[in-house]
């Protein structure tokens, strides 16, 4: 039966949430739209007048297809080129989800999107429903066909496995402007010394550009390695300029809730560099440049006024 003005209604009310949803399971913006439009077709070919309760329904059908493509999808990242990091997203992006309770905040954080890739595709489910979007373990089991109990114990394992890296402390958006301002002076300043400052002991930087833009394959670690990489990757380099066409402006901003550091170039977000803060400094610079991740970053960033740059930066 073709979808009724009430029907597609109601499923567009359930878009922005189910997007939501499937950003925080998939870690990318682009993979989401793609399982939420698949939910749709499903939606219009399903007996909807037996479907007692639609969200239900559609969550349920959303999770299990993102489950599904998680599990094909760490047999494609074993391949990547280099690291992956999650694809950004700026303040504002409605595919940020709720964000009123720290937890989930925390659950859209840059650094828990990637710790999340150290869980298995159903703790992901577990976390993100009961986390994220307040889900009772009852309809968690239902969604995922597993008992009540295996649900209450799934959830605790996760939050074991994702506490074992967290660093991360809750900062305002004034606090992370501060923070991307000490740390490109440091940075682009006469020595390593006051860089090495900011950091915490065992800081560790990483960088994805997807096998498009150079970065290293394997993170760097220890306050000293990392500062002494991020001192060399503001200085001037013809290169570098070479690689992404000019010299970009670099922008104090706050992406997945976190500080970053974002390069524009004509128009063009060409990197975004994001900043775990822990209570002790810096823990972790998390880097992404592959152009594919971006464009998403760059149609919001073009639909916003962000001020003067910075800096001019050389990489």
């Amino acid at each position: 039966m073709p979808v009724t003005v009430t029907e597609l209604d109601r499923f567009e009310a359930s878009r922005p949430r189910l997007e939501a949803i499937a950003y925080r399971l998939l870690g990318s913006a682009g993979e989401a739209e793609d399982a939420v439009q698949e939910v749709f077709l499903r939606w219009q070919a399903a007996d909807r007048g037996r479907i007692e309760v639609p969200e239900a329904w559609l969550t349920k059908v959303l999770t299990n297809l993102c489950l599904n493509q998680l599990t094909s999808a760490r047999a494609r990242r074993e391949t990547y080129v280099g690291e992956w990091l999650p694809e950004p997203l700026f303040a504002g992006d409605p595919m940020l989800g709720p964000a009123d309770t720290a937890e989930q905040r925390e659950s859209v954080s840059y650094a828990v999107l990637t710790l999340m890739e150290r869980l298995t595709p159903v703790e992901r489910g577990v976390y993100v429903l009961r986390e994220a979007f307040d889900y009772p373990h009852r309809e968690i089991a239902e969604f995922l066909e597993i008992s009540e109990a295996s649900s209450q114990q799934i959830l605790h394992r996760a939050k074991k496995h994702l506490a074992d890296g967290k660093a991360r402390k809750e900062i305002d958006e004034a606090d992370a402007r501060r923070i991307v301002e000490e740390f490109l002076a440091a940075a682009t300043g006469g020595s390593v010394a006051p860089l090495v400052q900011l950091l915490t002991e065992n800081a560790y930087a990483m960088g994805d550009g997807g096998g498009k833009i150079p970065a290293r394959t394997k993170p760097y670690a220890g306050a000293t390695a990392v500062a002494k990489f991020l001192w060399g990757l503001f200085r001037p380099a013809e290169a570098k300029r070479r690689i992404l066409g000019g010299s970009p402006e670099v922008y104090a901003w706050t992406a997945n809730g976190e500080p970053a550091a974002v390069a524009v170039l004509d128009g063009r977000v060409v990197g975004v560099m994001v900043l775990e803060v822990g209570e002790d400094g810096i823990a972790a610079f998390r880097n992404q440049v592959n152009p594919d991740k971006l464009e998403r970053a760059t149609a919001q960033w073009n639909s916003a006024d962000h001020g003067e740059p910075l800096l001019v930066a050389a990489f």
